[in-house]
């Protein structure tokens, strides 16, 4: 069987990216996956996988549903993968920006409780005095 011609069931899918049926079924109640359908039974076809895996890779990078939509579905559209592509890349840019940015958040805001921490055990200690 040639890798075009391969298919996989929706649970085959579920257990190879370890999520749930319902998550699969969620992304294509989106749009985000047009399965095959032969009766009731689902057939994914090699472009499903590689779109569910894109929209997993996504998810774990904190892109939003829509935000991984206009990225897997440029590939499909105009201006095509450059396209696709250099929109991914200032989405990149924008989630680093974000994420640089609450780093610096939770730094400060760890600084400031190991202050209040400190504060609070020399009253402590003087108070026991």
């Amino acid at each position: 069987m040639s890798a075009d011609s391969r298919t996989w069931s929706i649970a085959e899918l579920a257990a190879e990216y370890d999520v749930t049926l319902r998550t699969i079924r969620f992304y294509e109640d989106r749009g985000l996956l047009t399965p095959e359908r032969r009766g009731t039974v689902r057939v994914y076809h090699p472009r499903d996988r590689v779109r569910l895996g894109l929209i997993l890779r996504g998810k774990r990078l904190g892109f939003s549903l829509d935000e991984i939509a206009t990225i897997v579905d440029m590939y499909d559209a105009e201006p095509g993968e450059k396209g696709q592509l250099a929109y991914l890349l200032d989405q990149i840019t924008s989630r680093r920006t974000e994420l640089e940015q609450r780093r610096r958040d939770i730094d400060e805001t760890l600084a400031e409780l190991a202050e209040v921490e400190r504060r609070c055990q020399a009253d402590l200690h003087a108070l026991r005095d």
